[in-house]
């Protein structure tokens, strides 16, 4: 990010700005969404296996495949495009998460320009173990919630909103496990300390519990727990690491001030 003498940006190089980061990051969905359409059929299977086995069906011509269906003449164009655009925003998730780090980060210098770039070395590990959690949560919690259908009673799925839920889900807890991330990373640059992070920690955990329970698009007790427990303990991680960096950058400006007295 461009800035001014005293870090400070005109509002049009703010425009400026937000827009180049908006049209990298659409690129980059744009060619994500590019291989989520090639591998169509590969992701539809795997995402699948919870409720039925595609692949079987497919390779038996079998007429159906559990309880799934697609409904209209438009039905299945409209399901590619919406895993191919969903799973090119899984896909490219560190890239369009650090274009929003790099325009909202106050890092201007060039020692903090390189925590940046840590941000973005650490963001895609932490998102993908979020994504795999996600997806390794999902038989569990399609279990639960199918065993809610009243007996004698079929419940019949569209394949649609049954793939928006389970990637809504894989998107959902990779974008949550990026909360250390952004944590320590603040306080590599000196934005947050770590006792600012720490102090409110009861309204951390609350905040934690309510953004799992509003956003999580299954509401069974398992699911929830499964975000909210590891989101907590990186939270409380997150924390002690930025109390150490603290402890370390107060050592270091200690020793600066007794050599420059010496």
């Amino acid at each position: 990010m461009a800035a001014t003498q005293g870090g400070r940006m005109p509002l049009l190089d703010h425009l400026r700005e937000l827009r180049t980061r908006v049209v990298k990051a659409s690129l980059a969905i744009i060619v994500g969404s590019g291989v989520g359409w090639y591998y169509y059929n590969t992701i539809i299977t795997k995402l699948a296996e919870p409720v039925c086995d595609l692949k079987k069906a497919q390779s038996t011509g079998a007429h159906s495949c559990g309880s799934l269906y697609i409904n209209g003449v438009l039905g299945p164009l409209n399901l590619q495009i919406k895993v191919a655009i969903l799973s090119g925003i899984i896909l490219t998730a560190p890239v369009w998460l650090y274009q929003l780090w790099a325009f909202i980060a106050p890092a201007l210098h060039r020692k903090e320009k390189r925590n940046s770039i840590l941000f973005f070395i650490a963001a895609t590990p932490f998102f993908a173990i979020g994504a795999y959690l996600g997806y390794s949560v999902l038989p569990v919690a399609v279990r639960v919630l199918f065993g809610f259908t009243p007996n004698a009673l079929t419940n019949l799925v569209k394949f649609d909103d049954y793939l928006d839920f389970v990637l809504r889900i894989i998107l959902l807890f990779g974008i949550a496990f990026e909360l250390p991330v952004f944590l320590v990373t603040f306080n590599f640059i000196g934005f947050l300390s770590g006792k600012t992070i720490l102090r409110p920690w009861r309204i951390w955990v609350f905040g934690i519990c309510l953004f799992v329970a509003g956003f999580t698009p299954s509401a069974d007790p398992l699911s929830m727990f499964a975000l909210a427990a590891p989101l907590v303990l990186l939270y409380l991680i997150a924390g002690g690491i930025a109390l150490l960096n603290d402890k370390r950058r107060d050592k270091k400006f200690q020793a600066s001030l007794l050599s420059d007295n010496v």
